[in-house]
């Protein structure tokens, strides 16, 4: 390429930095394409080339099994990090690592063994850990210790003890009573729906204290999936059993007719139960119209654009109980004034089928839960909108945000990004003096390598960088999204 004459000089003095670098590339390639191309081509990446890879103290220690003892006496090399937040860091060359590591256990068949023993105490050492966390929860279980909270659920509190899984528990004894005295299959199917929905906020209140446990190794999403799994089962198992319980006692009802005793017992144990199951329904409307105000949704949008199913669960549960109670004493109501039992079967009938929609409900809206779903296009829109509008960022392709549940959302996207802005922010941080001298040296094709692997690195750490900045401004802006995943295209 030869030196620079004066009026060159004065030309790239005029240029912007990423300029002058593209021009001494497209230079060279101009000039010295066959050398520069026979020279690359020569070049074999083997095991040979990685041996000059770097490699950090902790992986050092970790794959070769040394201490940190034995790194003090390699070379060590100070590498720039590619965060503006973070200090410079030692790396070692992985030649040097493997040479001290041969020096240390004598042979690679001694080092292949120390690593298995490792990895086998290691094993013992997870598989105690769980263990051990077992055991603490079985203590804190024995001791009532365990609190349930979440701020995404209707209730407050424990839900555990709540109220109203206590009055359904009530309510289904009353109407167990009420039934063996009057034999009425109308109170036998209400029986049968509080037995259901206790059952049900027992398993919603087990799902939920499942659902807020932190990530582990094995888990890293979370488990807010458990809310889902432990409806879905209530769905399937409790309301399709009480279905099922009360349509056959509906038909035998049709089938055999039998004489009613006296049912004021019944209508006074209805009434206490409509109250109770009432009231209920009347709270969970009123945090749903909270809930709603707050998101600035009416009410109907905010039930039918819930991605929790909680919030559903109970309104439907308690809507479901207030109708139940209202059809059965009407059908028994009708009964009494006749002297015809078929009324009375046709309640119990009629809660089956209660029942039967509010399963269907569960096992659709879980479902759909359990299967992934996108979050609403217009966050999906915004999301997208936010990375497009970023100087770095050319092109995003491929979007897709999922719902986790728990009001947490997994963002996924390929980003084509703009080399010369990353270029652009990489040079702002360099001393353009230096490299400025650093091309006036390049006179062969090694010395162009040497010169583009330098800086090429470097580059790639600055668009690492640029990855890890946007991915954090996402979840700053975006609270609701705890997971990012940015491909580069």
């Amino acid at each position: 390429m030869g030196h620079f004459n004066r009026k060159q000089w004065n030309v790239y003095m005029q240029m912007a930095p990423c300029d002058i670098m593209n021009h001494v590339i497209s230079r060279w390639w101009n000039t010295g394409f066959k050398t520069v191309k026979a020279v690359l081509k020569k070049r074999e990446y083997g095991a040979k080339y990685t041996q000059n890879n770097f490699i950090t103290a902790v992986r050092a220690m970790n794959e070769f099994c040394l201490k940190s003892s034995d790194l003090e006496q390699l070379r060590k090399i100070r590498r720039r990090s590619p965060h503006d937040d973070t200090e410079a860091f030692t790396v070692f060359l992985r030649s040097d690592v493997e040479a001290k590591a041969l020096d240390v256990w004598g042979s690679p068949e001694a080092l292949v063994r120390e690593r298995n023993l490792r990895k086998e105490v290691e094993r013992e050492y997870q598989e105690n850990i769980f263990r051990n966390q077992q055991l603490l929860k079985e203590y804190k279980d024995f001791w009532g210790n365990t609190k349930v909270s979440s701020s995404n659920s209707v209730f407050s509190g424990h839900l555990t003890k709540s109220p109203d899984q206590i009055c359904n528990g009530l309510n289904f004894i009353f109407k167990l009573l009420a039934w063996v005295y009057t034999g009425s299959a109308s109170m036998f199917s209400e029986a049968i729906h509080s037995l259901a929905d206790t059952c049900n906020q027992a398993l919603l209140a087990l799902g939920i204290s499942q659902s807020v446990r932190n990530p582990d190794a094995g888990h890293p999403y979370g488990f807010s999936n458990m809310r889902y799994i432990a409806s879905l089962i209530s769905g399937v198992g409790i309301f399709m059993m009480g279905a099922g319980l009360s349509w056959y006692h509906g038909v035998m009802g049709l089938l055999h007719p039998q004489p009613i005793e006296s049912l004021l017992w019944a209508y006074c144990i209805l009434a206490g139960s409509l109250v109770s199951e009432g009231a209920t329904l009347l709270v969970a409307i009123n945090e749903i119209k909270k809930s709603a105000k707050q998101h600035g949704l009416t009410f109907y949008e905010y039930v039918m654009q819930s991605r929790d199913p909680s919030t559903n669960v109970v309104l439907l549960e308690d809507a479901a109980a207030v109708l139940g109670v209202t059809l059965a004493a009407g059908c028994m109501g009708l009964t009494s004034l006749t002297g015809n039992p078929l009324y009375d079967s046709l309640g119990s009938l009629g809660v089956g089928t209660l029942l039967g929609a509010v399963s269907a409900f569960l096992i659709y809206t879980n479902t759909e839960a359990l299967l992934g779903r996108s979050i609403q296009p217009e966050r999906v829109q915004k999301l997208t909108e936010f990375l497009e509008n970023d100087p770095a960022v050319r092109a995003v392709h491929d979007v897709k945000a999922t719902d986790l549940g728990l009001s947490k959302v997994r963002f996924k996207a390929e980003v084509d990004f703009d080399g010369r802005v990353v270029t652009r922010s990489y040079l702002e941080k360099q001393d353009i003096d230096q490299i400025l001298n650093d091309i006036q040296q390049v006179k062969t094709p090694e010395d162009l390598e040497n010169f583009m692997l330098k800086h090429g690195e470097n580059i790639i750490d600055t668009l690492g960088a640029e990855v890890d900045r946007l991915e954090k401004e996402l979840k700053q802006r975006n609270p609701e999204v705890r997971h990012v995943d940015l491909e580069i295209l």
